[in-house]
């Protein structure tokens, strides 16, 4: 038995001694919305390997805009074969008519679309990165207030042990409020796991190849703040909104998606341009230099010379290009609908997310300007009430729970109000999209 509880005793202890140290070499470090966005653009990962896309296309203009390459070319004759004709030494070269330019504008085209790609990531990566930041400082706030609460209910059960000793009140109302403690303990727990599950969705998005033991948080504690607005980049609720039709053109024009999609109708008219170029023949020029030696010449002396020669190459008679024009043609066809759909779909999606950005503004003023309020007063209220004898404990309890539901959805009103923001940015496709005139 002692044997046993040495080797628990030694398990435990190595536990123990490896959690500190894993605790202890685990850095924390807190930076703010624009120094996060910074340091992901600057160090994502999947950010690195979009932009190589970018320098692939710049190859690509230069590929577009090669040259055939020349060939040498030697001619020997044999025997009686070679008597009286001449050996020649030289080079031809293909010249490609009018196939070089498009096919190099159609590559500048590419290398636009694949800018505007990497431009879509980089946003993509400033949302993403900025929405895990605010849930990251609900989920804080969520454990905060939790933990206020829970200061709230120890105070009443101390209340209550006091009460209880001086009689005023039965041993229930000491359970009762222990077991509203105990309930709430598991609630803080829940709040702690997503807090760790929040960082870590903030950090993924971040995605940095950094040191392991490095990991990043919030600067801000809390959502509520005036401040906090600010720093987090939303406006203040408390502001007049404007129409949507005042913001919706300036929105649009914002969008990557209807930029691509524009782009991708230029491609395909260039590709066209170059699929229907395939049809014009190229010509194959050719010179050098020629020879007959003494013993093949009818002179009976080495006699030299040269000689240039020219073919036409590539000549559609056979095949035509048809099937391939018409696919170019169909492709131009192809792009300007979606075009047209992309567009359609962007004033829905804009329209909708406005919608719902004003609706969380509408849940965050009710919130803050009567539920909140009133809930605060209505707990002191009870509080005294049951201190004096004239409210007993389960009334308090009751109003405690309802306070801590209302301080929750509050939290989550003000997260939604930031959350559907972020969406309302991501429609617009624009970091700094000013509500009230000139973007930023």
């Amino acid at each position: 038995m002692i044997k046993h509880l040495k080797i628990y005793i030694f398990i435990f202890i190595t536990v123990f001694y490896f959690s500190i140290n894993c605790a202890v070499s685990l850095e924390v470090k807190k930076i703010d919305l624009d120094d996060a966005i910074q340091l992901s653009l600057s160090n994502n990962l999947d950010l690195q390997s979009a932009r190589i896309e970018v320098e692939l296309a710049k190859n690509g203009v230069g590929i577009a805009n090669r040259l055939k390459n020349p060939e040498i070319n030697f001619f020997y004759n044999f025997g009686r074969a070679g008597r009286s004709e001449p050996q020649m030494l030289g080079v031809s070269q293909t010249l490609e008519i009018a196939k070089r330019a498009p096919r190099k504008r159609l590559a500048k085209s590419e290398l636009l679309q694949k800018e505007l790609d990497v431009k879509t990531a980089e946003f993509t990566l400033e949302m993403d990165v900025r929405e895990t930041y605010v849930d990251l400082v609900g989920a804080k706030t969520i454990l905060n207030d939790l933990t206020e609460q829970r200061e709230i209910l120890q105070e009443l059960l101390i209340l209550a042990q006091k009460r209880y000793k001086a009689n005023k009140c039965s041993q229930t109302d000491v359970i009762q409020a222990q077991i509203a403690l105990n309930k709430l303990e598991t609630e803080i727990n829940s709040a702690k796991t997503l807090l760790n599950l929040r960082r870590n969705d903030f950090n993924k998005a971040l995605n940095i190849k950094e040191n392991t033991s490095v990991i990043y948080d919030t600067k801000e504690d809390s959502l509520p703040g005036e401040t906090v607005f600010i720093s987090l980049k939303t406006p203040d609720y408390n502001q007049k909104m404007p129409t949507f039709e005042e913001i919706e053109k300036r929105a649009l024009d914002k969008r990557n998606d209807i930029k691509q999609a524009k782009q991708a109708v230029d491609i395909a008219q260039k590709n066209f341009s170059v699929v229907a170029r395939q049809r014009i023949p190229d010509i194959e020029v050719m010179g050098g230099y020629s020879f007959l030696p003494s013993t093949h010449a009818d002179s009976g002396s080495f006699e030299s010379g040269a000689y240039v020669g020219a073919n036409l190459t590539n000549i559609p008679l056979l095949y035509s290009y048809k099937p391939e024009i018409k696919n170019a043609k169909l492709q131009i066809e192809q792009a300007q609908i979606n075009y047209e759909s992309v567009r359609n779909k962007a004033q829905k999606d804009l329209s909708s997310a406005y919608d719902k950005f004003l609706s969380s503004r509408e849940n965050l003023i009710f919130y803050k300007q009567k539920l909140v309020k009133d809930s605060e007063d209505l707990i002191k209220i009870s509080k005294k009430n049951y201190n004096e004898g004239k409210a007993d404990l389960t009334s308090v309890v009751v109003m405690e729970q309802s306070y801590r539901d209302i301080l929750t959805g509050y939290i989550m009103a003000l997260a939604d109000y930031y959350t559907d923001w972020i969406d309302f940015l991501r429609e617009v496709n624009s970091e700094d999209f000013n509500l009230y005139g000139e973007n930023l």
